[in-house]
């Protein structure tokens, strides 16, 4: 992911702030898995929209199966592809997590990024996705993070909802608006539980929501700035509370 700039847009140092972590996290995969420029990876991208990773990942030469339930962002994926010179390297289905054993035979790389908080079963889910993934194979797993989300909702007055958040737990927190929430603990267990090695866990987005983003837009060089500032802590477990999202590699 390329750092942001002076010329980038105001969405793409946003989006750089938010996801650059996690880029820098699945691209370690690939390389040290040898999946670089050379080898083509067979990747399986679920909920994947509009291509935000799948395009990206298919302009350095790796096939990409975005599975998304929305007929729509699989279009706006269609078209990104198309735009990007890309499409014959990315295919879109709809569908969810329910559907991967029909869709998917075997894969490198599984990205599940923003979807367990929505399932009615993660360990089910997880346990489908090791099973679609080749020996040796990885899952690249983003999922919001529990203590962040009670600081959040107590920040913006919302006391109970805050408490409520903060006694439940993953099994037991409705997947309803917003979805579940899950404490570092409990996604390293639910990866466990589905067979698969823990590689890593970094914190994702710890101050990225906490900055004005009028900062990022106006002060010169802020974004790569805060980028890096992400880059540093992500892998200190002080921080881990404190991320809004958790970025989670397991391996097959």
């Amino acid at each position: 992911m390329p750092q942001p700039s002076a010329s980038s847009s105001a969405s793409e140092r946003r989006h750089s702030v938010r996801t650059g972590v996690v880029w820098d996290g699945v691209r370690r995969v690939l390389d040290e898995a040898g999946a670089g420029d050379e080898q083509q990876a067979r990747i399986v991208d679920i909920g994947g929209g509009t291509g935000g990773f799948a395009v990206p990942l298919a302009e350095l030469g790796h096939h990409v199966q975005v599975i998304d339930p929305s007929p729509d962002a699989l279009a706006s994926l269609d078209r990104r592809a198309r735009e990007g010179g890309v499409a014959d390297l990315v295919s879109g289905q709809q569908g969810d997590l329910a559907d991967l054993p029909s869709l998917v035979d075997e894969a490198d790389l599984v990205l599940c990024h923003g979807v367990l908080e929505m399932v009615d079963d993660p360990a089910a889910s997880l346990a489908a996705i090791a099973d679609v993934l080749r020996p040796g194979g990885h899952l690249s797993l983003l999922v919001a993070q529990r203590h962040a989300a009670v600081v959040a909702r107590a920040m913006a007055g919302h006391f109970q909802a805050a408490r409520e958040l903060l006694d439940g737990d993953s099994t037991t927190v409705s997947a309803g608006r917003g979805g579940r929430r899950f404490t570092h603990d409990e996604v390293v267990d639910l990866v466990a539980a589905a067979g698969m090695q823990l590689v890593s866990v970094q914190a994702v987005r710890v101050f990225a929501d906490l900055v004005p983003g009028s900062l990022l837009d106006l002060e010169p060089g802020a974004a790569a700035a805060l980028v890096e500032l992400e880059r540093a802590v992500a892998t200190r477990p002080e921080y881990v509370p404190l991320a809004a999202q958790l970025h989670v590699i397991a391996s097959r």
